[in-house]
């Protein structure tokens, strides 16, 4: 059974229906349950694991609080998806690490500091088939748009 609903939900996420409204159901919903369980509970995390990023954003280099899916890799790393659902245009978190890259994520209830780096060339091949036999609908996002969809290994940092 728990098969058959990871296709269901993989099916799901794949249509353009998702793709309307989710991007204004979701991440509001994780945001506040986020905050109220102080961290511990990420809704979207049941179909995906997530994160909550907070990056500076791009124009106003005020924090910016986005939750989303990532992939994480061994060695401590996540690769970050900025698939926006297969919508047109980048998503706005993904501008705001071009140009601050410094971040923070929100890891099964810890803080931690992370630098970003966009993957370009055979490194991102590599992520990119890795994603695809992750979760195989971003084929179904990057089918939809002309741009390249972008992706962000995430390194720790240490602090202090």
């Amino acid at each position: 059974m728990a098969g058959y609903g990871v296709k269901l939900i993989r099916k799901v996420s794949s249509t353009r229906a998702f793709a309307k409204v989710a991007p204004h159901v979701i991440p509001a919903f994780d945001r506040t349950v986020h905050r109220l369980t102080r961290g511990k509970v990420l809704p979207s995390a049941r179909m995906l694991p997530g994160v909550i990023l907070t990056a500076r954003g791009a124009r106003s280099g005020l924090p910016r609080r986005t939750p989303l899916a990532c992939m994480p890799e061994d060695g401590g790393t996540w690769i970050l998806i900025g698939s926006n659902f297969g919508r047109p245009g980048h998503p706005a978190w993904t501008a705001n690490l071009l140009i601050h890259p410094e971040a923070e994520i929100s890891w099964r209830g810890r803080d931690i500091a992370v630098r970003a780096r966009l993957l370009e060339g055979a490194e991102r091949e590599a992520a990119w088939a890795a994603v695809l036999a992750f979760w195989p609908p971003y084929a179904t996002y990057q089918s939809r748009v002309d741009r390249e969809i972008r992706l962000f290994r995430l390194h720790r940092v240490e602090t202090g």
